[in-house]
């Protein structure tokens, strides 16, 4: 019996600490989203119901932020995986000075997502002075304004620049693991690269791919500093994701209370992409 217990007694304050460390700020968003709780009409207070949510969900901006971000969670994994996968073959075979590439491959990953939104801002897609600027008046075409023209894309190219090494590693580690006398017998029948891709590569690296898409989609969900830094979330509404929207009601229109409740709706969108994730993952696992 002491056995058991001591244990457990040990382990009690790590546990409560991350117990209330989760649950104290979950009960409060829950209790603000219910409640009339608007910094600029301190007057109106008392119990809401779902308003909170009505009003959220049926803000003009609320349908193109939810379509902003799937499609910002869509074409970020599909970049990354598909490029991920292409650079980690491509670096898989020795040469010299593959050492120093890897490292200049991944080290991107370890940029603030602040930095490299002005790195991007200021050095790459300002239309008189960044480097696509002076490419596209290189051969003679007119510079285009990104961050005007093209927000969602512009941050679309951000976000994947920076989260492609995070791939790229995952699927290097997984190829060093590859049984390289299945490799060399699929060769030696006579096996094309084309077929050596389909049937050996790709399979094997399944799980990694999972496991990519998984880590990627809980933290593209919250991409905030890029569009806040570069776009505004506009022009209009056109770079606004469900995290700008929240943003927008919490500090802008200081409503505590909607935007708690788009947080607890941005939770149950998490929660119902991971459960996707995760049996998709387990799939994989299973193989």
């Amino acid at each position: 019996m002491n056995r058991r217990l001591l244990p457990r007694l040990l382990l009690t304050p790590a546990v409560a600490t991350l117990f209330l460390w989760m649950v104290v700020p979950l009960v409060m968003t829950i209790y603000f989203s219910l409640i009339r709780y608007n910094l600029m009409q301190p007057d109106q207070t008392g119990f809401a119901g779902l308003e909170n949510f009505e009003y959220f969900v049926t803000d003009p901006s609320f349908g193109t932020a939810v379509v902003n971000t799937l499609l910002l969670l869509g074409s970020v994994i599909l970049i990354t995986v598909v490029l991920g996968v292409a650079i980690a073959l491509l670096i898989n075979d020795p040469f010299p000075g593959r050492g120093i590439v890897r490292v200049l491959l991944i080290s991107p990953f370890f940029v603030m997502p602040t930095v490299n939104a002005l790195m991007w801002k200021n050095m790459m897609m300002n239309p008189i002075y960044g480097v696509l600027a002076q490419v596209w008046m290189f051969f003679g075409a007119q510079p285009v304004d990104w961050l005007t023209d093209h927000p969602l894309f512009s941050v679309i190219v951000m976000v994947s620049w920076q989260w492609l090494p995070f791939a790229t590693l995952i699927f290097m580690t997984a190829l060093q693991s590859m049984n390289h006398e299945q490799l060399e017998a699929a060769r030696m029948d006579g096996a094309n690269y084309l077929q050596q891709l389909r049937y050996l590569y790709v399979p094997h690296l399944a799980r990694s791919v999972a496991v990519v898409v998984m880590i990627e989609l809980i933290f593209l969900l919250s991409i905030f500093a890029e569009i806040y830094t570069t776009t505004g979330g506009g022009p209009g509404d056109a770079s606004t994701n469900v995290t700008f929207l929240i943003f927008k009601q919490a500090l802008l229109n200081f409503d505590a209370g909607v935007a708690s409740a788009g947080a607890l709706f941005a939770v149950v969108l998490a929660n119902i992409a991971a459960v996707f994730l995760i049996r998709m993952v387990g799939k994989n696992l299973d193989k």
